[in-house]
């Protein structure tokens, strides 16, 4: 009698642990984002959080709130450090000097493409791995396209041009404005709209996209060419590290093959999305501004010091920043 009631007692457990499984229900996760519902990157998101449900057979699930309802652009980072949200998009340069190694890809490089800049990043994150970003989990990393300057009250053609204008910039294209002869004020694209409109800077670093995207072409009316030196955002996907860590093996391996494809999915939709903010800029009477060859150049060794800048400034923090640089002109070069 002993062997089946053994048997028996196996199988009231087994029992047991599935009703509680049961019980338990899907895992549900939390998702903040800045952008507005309205924007691509914040339907992507929002798709994204879809997939990883459909992929896991409902055994995730994701609240998503876009518009910073859940954190501002700002905290969103530490918000997932803290578990304020599970799963958070953001900007690296919103937290300007905590992520040396990533900060590299936010310099003014000269970016082609959203894509050529998307795979860049992701490809200096798989190389270096940074410790910066060891108190989360990163899902993964996507780039808007070639950051130029939009101006107001004139048009920007030389770099005399820019002495005492004021322009809204982040992060590293902060820098690129002051050496180029501007004043920067360190804003969050939210802000950047009534910024423009009441006059409180003249002007502001931006992906063409944007122009639609934060209808930021209402309120300016000059955009300069300024492809040699154009910069990137770098946007990040993280997962809360606990939150990360209780998931399985197997809902892991699902959500990082997803990552994979919505990063490259991020750069595409970048791209396009400047080719509507290149047409909604025209049809707002926005003008395009070109650099002549020359004044192209100068704008390159304007911004030398910028680059020579960061490789000095993270060398302080133990990192190799010519390296970095070097790695990623190399991987620019690969994804062009």
């Amino acid at each position: 009698m002993k062997k089946p009631f053994l048997t028996l007692t196996a199988l009231v457990m087994l029992s047991l642990a599935l009703a509680a499984t049961a019980l338990a229900g899907p895992v549900r996760l939390t998702y903040s984002n800045f952008f507005p519902p309205t924007h691509v990157q914040s339907q992507l998101a929002e798709e994204w959080c879809r997939e990883v449900e459909k992929r896991t057979d409902g055994a995730v699930v994701i609240d998503y709130f876009p518009g910073g309802t859940l954190t501002p652009a700002q905290q969103t980072y530490d918000g997932v450090v803290e578990g304020i949200a599970d799963i958070g998009l953001s900007c690296l340069a919103y937290s300007r000097g905590r992520f040396p190694v990533m900060a590299a890809l936010d310099l003014p490089m000269g970016y082609a493409t959203a894509a050529q800049a998307t795979a860049a990043a992701n490809k200096v994150y798989t190389k270096f791995t940074p410790a910066e970003l060891d108190d989360v989990a990163p899902m993964y990393f996507h780039a808007h396209g070639p950051g130029l300057l939009f101006t107001t009250p004139r048009a920007v053609a030389t770099l005399e041009d820019m002495k005492g204008l004021k322009i809204r910039s982040t992060g590293n294209s902060a820098q690129l404005v002051e050496a180029l002869g501007g004043t920067p004020v360190a804003q969050s694209m939210p802000t950047c709209y009534q910024s423009l409109q009441k006059g409180v800077v003249d002007g502001s670093m931006h992906p063409i996209e944007s122009n639609k995207g934060w209808k930021l072409a209402e309120v300016v009316k000059y955009g300069t060419e300024s492809f040699s030196v154009a910069y990137t955002t770098t946007f990040f996907v993280v997962m809360n590290k606990d939150k990360w860590a209780s998931l399985d093996d197997k809902t892991r391996a699902i959500i990082s093959k997803i990552n994979a494809e919505w990063a490259v999915r991020h750069g595409v939709a970048w791209d396009e999305a400047d080719e509507e903010g290149k047409r909604f800029f025209l049809e707002k009477g926005g003008s395009f501004v070109p650099l002549t060859e020359g004044e192209a150049a100068r704008w390159v060794k304007a911004a030398e010091p910028v680059i020579a800048a960061y490789e000095t400034s993270v060398s302080e923090k133990g990192v190799d920043g010519a390296r970095v640089v070097e790695f990623l002109r190399a991987a620019m070069a690969e994804a062009r």
